[in-house]
């Protein structure tokens, strides 16, 4: 369970740090999506998400994060 609240805090970290520190790029980026096919939409998301996987199990392999017991 403490494995869940940390992954949602730390995509709420990330998140925020978007819209803090870009907030007026955000119409362009939404545009960009946008003008995307469906197709790379979705390359685009799974390639997101296997880096994150990629990193929170280097993180996890360091120390980082909630222990596994």
């Amino acid at each position: 369970m403490a494995l869940i609240f940390w992954l949602i805090g730390a995509a709420c970290v990330i998140e925020g740090l978007v819209l803090a520190l870009a907030p007026s790029r955000i119409p362009q980026l939404l545009a960009l999506i946008a003008a995307m096919t469906v197709s790379q939409r979705r390359m685009a998301g799974l390639a997101a998400l296997a880096a994150g996987v990629a990193l929170l199990w280097m993180a996890r392999s360091l120390g980082f994060g909630p222990s596994s017991g």
